[in-house]
């Protein structure tokens, strides 16, 4: 019995052409990469998460601030009370900045997740709630005592570091601050953010 050419050639396209191929094809369409990059010699970099619960809405901040070399400098954490995540995302800036001058550095990188936030310094995008005034204010007062700041927005994936100290947080009786990094895990994730890991995330 003779097969059908156009059968046959049919058959070694799908060959070249096999269904694994274009899945991932397709996968790293749909994702982003993410990276953490360091900050410029002479600079600092400093990282911020805000966290609220959304059953209780009990909140809680985080940060971390490294060096050039990805070297630990600094971290935070602490409770806030109730509040709403917009809100925590602005006092975790707002804590990590007062930190940051604390500390006499001067040239500062800030960075968070949360992409309003980033907008409303760098745009001057409007805020509603009388807490957020408040906060955008404070915050304004502290970056012009900066030399020079930068502030740019990241996704989660490559903001690990802050979030694990914003989650530490809800845990926190008091406000802490850690100039050794405080456990196993955290230094893991120093350590990929230092060796420059990629995440990658859905569109």
């Amino acid at each position: 019995m003779m097969l059908n050419l156009s059968k046959i050639l049919g058959c070694q396209r799908l060959i070249k052409n096999p269904l694994g191929l274009i899945s991932a094809r397709n996968w790293h369409e749909n994702t982003i990469r993410v990276a953490w990059e360091k900050p410029h010699v002479g600079w600092t970099k400093l990282n911020f998460d805000g966290s609220s619960k959304c059953n209780t809405r009990r909140a809680s901040i985080g940060g971390v601030v490294r060096d050039h070399n990805a070297e630990f400098l600094l971290g935070y954490a602490e409770s806030i009370g109730q509040t709403t995540s917009t809100i925590a995302e602005m006092a975790a800036l707002r804590r990590g900045l007062e930190l940051v001058l604390e500390n006499g550095w001067s040239q500062v990188w800030l960075e968070g997740d949360f992409l309003t936030l980033v907008e409303i310094i760098m745009q001057g995008r409007r805020v509603r709630s009388v807490e957020a005034q408040k906060q955008v204010s404070h915050i304004k007062l502290l970056i012009p005592e900066l030399d020079k700041f930068l502030i740019t927005h990241i996704y989660r994936e490559g903001n690990r570091v802050a979030h694990t100290f914003a989650q530490m947080g809800h845990q926190s009786k008091h406000p802490q601050v850690w100039r050794c990094v405080p456990n196993e895990g955290l230094r893991n994730i120093l350590r990929e953010n230092a060796e420059g890991k990629i995440m990658y995330r859905k569109r």
